[in-house]
């Protein structure tokens, strides 16, 4: 009989040393209560559980959709936001360029009209030089007139007497008179 406790024994708790142990008995342990609770669990709980699970996948799908909307929002800003650019950039080529030409024709309308500033000016020069010249000349040629007239009066002051003072008066108006007789 003291093999039949100690195999009893050992059927009951199975130790594999002194702080470890196997319990085989199946009422004791509550193995089936368990089984019988997680077949429950699994079978009342799986419906629940799925929800959860297929929420969260909704959820998480939810979510990598929006991400992928965004992701999609941002790349097309980003392609205006370069096309954008390159608007601006080609504006800011036609402007420069066109203030380049702008400031190139500018600058030869200013030297165009300052040439033509200064041949107005020579011209103006040449005919105040010539306007003087002939005033000069006329003032030399009625200085000289003079001269001769008053040289030839005081030649005939002197040279011409009452006489020859009268025959000369007397031809002149015969010379005058003829010339009006054959205008007649």
């Amino acid at each position: 009989m003291g093999n039949d406790i100690e195999f009893n024994v050992f059927q009951k708790c199975w130790t594999i040393s002194n702080d470890f142990g196997l319990n085989t008995d199946l009422l004791e342990t509550n193995l089936i209560n368990l089984g019988i609770v997680i077949s429950l669990l699994i079978y009342f709980g799986k419906g629940v559980l799925s929800n959860l699970l297929r929420n969260r996948k909704l959820a998480i799908s939810n979510t990598i959709r929006d991400a992928e909307e965004r992701y999609k929002e941002a790349t097309q800003k980003l392609e205006q936001a370069k096309i954008r650019l390159e608007q601006a950039e080609m504006k800011a080529r036609n402007i420069r360029t066109s203030g380049l030409s702008q400031m190139e024709k500018e600058k030869k309308d200013l030297i165009d009209g300052t040439n033509g500033d200064l041949r107005r000016l020579e011209d103006s020069k040449n005919a105040t030089i010539r306007s003087e010249k002939q005033r000069a000349i006329e003032q030399v040629q009625q200085q000289v007139s003079r001269s001769a007239l008053e040289r030839t009066l005081e030649t005939l002051k002197n040279c011409l007497d009452n006489e020859l003072h009268l025959r000369m008066i007397d031809h002149n108006i015969g010379l005058l008179r003829a010339m009006e007789s054959v205008t007649d």
